[in-house]
């Protein structure tokens, strides 16, 4: 994802902005998450192979447009895209790129409050030829350019150093040491190992509200993308807060709010969403 091939550190971020970026590219219950969360694919074969994505399935997800309390209306479409391939059982897994898609439930410039609100469900992934059915909480929300500066390498490669060698920072602290290098959190702790896409890694226990008692699966490794072990909450968009999460009733409504004017998340913020059990 490094734009046109060129180097840059975070010394020297402020070049970055000179260069843009181009990406390419029914609400269910918990009982039918579970039920639901299986897809059968067009194949070669007359019995179709069946997949399943096990409950708190960590999904790393760009977002395709943006969310915001000036633009957005109830019942809007919204999207977004993996930005990694996720593992499943079996070796089996969801590409990157896979859509994921969802629905504005509410919008308020002033809410009871006081703060511009603004309200989202993501309600199903779309693969090959088929399309599941999630609940779906939110666990971290970084800014576009917190996705862009994780992005790009702590000091300048040496001549001819492949880009696979580079050292990276995560949103929140974590170090990936390149792809196939181990990733560290901030005691210095492995945690997991980087790939091409992002990093596969364990989820570490966070103090934020949005993941409180949100550390089962410990020893499985998810795929982050840009995000450390331990992210939780927001990053880079000052005065914006996850309301609810999702994790409590109202299952998979996910509210943010913003205290400093209207909410304005851009597209291609990135979002780790986990599923429902």
């Amino acid at each position: 994802m490094k734009p046109f091939g060129f180097w840059f550190t975070k010394q020297h971020a402020a070049l970055q902005f000179t260069f843009i970026l181009i990406f390419t590219s029914g609400t269910a219950t918990p009982a039918q998450t579970t039920r639901d969360a299986t897809a059968t694919h067009a194949g070669t074969h007359s019995d179709p192979e069946r997949l399943t994505i096990p409950a708190r399935t960590i999904l790393p997800v760009i977002l395709n447009q943006g969310l915001s309390t000036k633009n957005s209306h109830v019942g809007q479409a919204i999207s977004g895209r993996l930005a990694q391939a996720v593992p499943l059982p079996n070796d089996g897994k969801l590409k990157a790129g896979a859509k994921v898609r969802g629905t504005i439930l509410s919008v308020s410039t002033v809410s009871k409050n006081g703060d511009a609100e603004i309200s989202f469900r993501f309600t199903e992934i779309e693969f090959h030829h088929g399309t599941l059915r999630i609940v779906a909480h939110l666990r971290a929300l970084a800014s576009f350019m917190e996705v862009q500066y994780a992005q790009i390498p702590e000091a300048s490669p040496g001549f001819g150093t492949p880009y696979r060698w580079v050292t990276t920072e995560q949103i929140g602290g974590d170090v990936k040491y390149g792809v196939d290098g181990p990733v560290t959190d901030n005691s210095g702790e492995t945690v997991g190992r980087g790939t091409a896409e992002g990093v596969l890694v364990r989820v570490t226990k966070s103090p934020g509200a949005a993941c409180r008692g949100d550390f089962e699966d410990r020893d499985r490794l998810q795929a982050l993308w840009v995000f450390s072990s331990d992210a939780c909450g927001v990053y880079g968009m000052p005065g914006l807060k996850i309301l609810h999460a999702g994790r409590t009733e109202p299952l998979g409504e996910i509210v943010l709010s913003s205290e400093t004017g209207g909410v304005n998340v851009r597209a291609g913020a990135g979002l780790l969403l986990r599923l429902i059990e």
